[in-house]
């Protein structure tokens, strides 16, 4: 089968960028990507790049060169699914916070809306491909709302999972280490399977380019997942530990990464991790594991999840602590506010849940992060529900220079790993603190050492 006509349902993070890539590897190709949010589109849509909805190194210059060739954002849903060939599910599945399964399932509202949509638009055969991360057997229900409530046209269910980190998707979606297509292993299946590898392959060498049963390719993603937020855990656990013993975790890492069983990503200690997927896709893999009655491993997963909240609660403790026990009516600096840097995504950001520690303290939280807006810190902290408006206007500031942000305070916390960080004339930004100036590395990103000779109190994750 050859497509002509593709639509994206979803214009975040993962739909708007692997689209774009799509439209600028297969110029034959049309790719529509849709979305109800019009604000959102209007900003796919606007003249000036920078002011795209999504912030990726590389993005704004692939989608100027593909948008209004073969690249098209827009809200007419029901068009772009009527001409569409292919059509990729890419819309948000949160955990879910209400009814069965809350706090750990995944919620697929917005995944039957679209199947429901689609099926009722839809007069000729399509080829669905599930881009959400989702739980495994989500195609077999997506197939059986299809086939049941349309207009008696033929969809075949691809599973096509992202494998994207946030900072980097770009590169990630240009070079991967792999593409991951699953289907269903019939003659059909197989035929709708070879029509998206044939997409990819215009730029990603075929080796790399897996095809499974629908069932694995689901997992696959959660798995994946789970198995990186694993080694972030494990490695902020024994960060605790070397700061009790007085070993240096960035030492031990460096020790057993070189090990090549083991080797040296993901090993770096930090405040803890972040992010769309790591925490939802393994609440997920543990309420499946419920679900089927395997306890043991529901428990061995949600472990990861408990030493993340931990990573993230004893930092914040820990400054306290420092400050004589007590912040109140103190002002603390964050340096960071997005989850990891290169992005300006906050889901999950460890800043928020220390931001909001520290604020239930009294403490006057100062923040500055490059791409994050004050908007997003607002409703972030709103999200979460501790703290009331009135305290969050009162005791929270965000600024757009640092400098500014360290005058009169008392302590700073690196929250994301900016590069910026690193050249800042720290001289200055110690001499404008009130003494004694303490610093706090919660990403292991600046020299320690250094900053002693300056003057500054410094806490680093992970040493003694």
């Amino acid at each position: 089968m050859k497509i002509k006509e593709i639509c994206c349902i979803g214009a975040g993070y993962v739909g708007g960028p692997t689209m774009s890539v799509i439209a600028s590897k297969c110029p034959n190709i049309n790719v529509t990507v849709v979305d109800l949010n019009q604000q959102r589109i209007n900003n796919w849509n606007d003249e000036d790049v920078t002011r795209l909805p999504i912030y990726e190194p590389g993005l704004a210059d692939i989608v100027e060169e593909a948008r209004g060739r073969n690249l098209f954002f827009s809200t007419d849903v029901e068009s772009a699914i009527s001409k569409a060939d292919m059509i990729f599910i890419s819309v948000n599945t949160p955990t879910k916070t209400y009814g069965i399964g809350k706090g750990k399932a995944a919620d697929l509202k917005y995944i039957e809306l679209c199947a429901r949509q689609i099926a009722s638009v839809a007069k000729e055969d399509k080829i669905i491909v599930e881009k959400s991360t989702l739980p495994v057997r989500t195609a077999e229900a997506l197939k059986s709302i299809l086939d049941n409530t349309g207009n008696g046209v033929h969809f075949d269910i691809l599973s096509n999972p992202e494998f994207l980190a946030e900072g980097t998707a770009v590169d990630d979606l240009l070079r991967p280490d792999r593409v991951l297509i699953g289907g269903e292993q019939t003659e059909r299946g197989r035929a709708a399977q070879q029509a998206l590898v044939d997409i990819y392959a215009n730029w990603v060498p075929k080796n790399r380019i897996l095809t499974t049963n629908v069932w694995s390719s689901e997992l696959s993603k959660l798995t994946a997942n789970a198995f990186l937020a694993q080694r972030v855990s494990s490695i902020n656990a024994l960060s605790e530990l070397c700061e009790v013993t007085e070993a240096d975790v960035s030492e031990v890492a460096r020790a057993i990464g070189t090990d090549s069983r083991i080797g040296s990503k993901f090993l770096k200690a930090s405040v803890g991790f972040g992010g769309s997927c790591f925490q939802k896709d393994i609440l997920n893999l543990v309420y499946i594991a419920q679900s089927y009655g395997l306890n043991e491993v529901a428990d061995y997963w949600e472990q990861v999840i408990i030493m993340n909240d931990h990573q993230k609660r004893r930092f914040a403790k820990n400054i306290v602590k420092t400050l004589f026990n007590t912040v109140a009516g103190k002002k603390i600096v964050l340096y960071g506010w997005a989850f990891k840097k290169d992005t300006n995504d906050t889901r999950e950001s460890a800043a928020i849940y220390v931001a909001d520690y520290l604020l239930s303290e009294q403490a006057n939280v100062v923040v500055y992060d490059p791409k994050v807006t004050e908007k997003q810190m607002i409703e972030d902290l709103k999200y979460l529900g501790t703290q009331s408006d009135v305290e969050i206007s009162e005791q929270l500031q965000v600024v757009d220079d640092p400098y500014t942000a360290a005058e009169g305070s008392h302590a700073i916390a690196i929250m994301t790993e900016w590069d910026e960080f690193i050249s800042y004339d720290w001289n200055v930004i110690y001499k404008a603190m009130l003494k004694p100036a303490f610093l706090f590395d919660g990403r292991m990103l600046l020299d320690s050492e250094k900053l002693d000779e300056i003057g500054f109190q410094t806490y680093v994750i992970g040493k003694g």
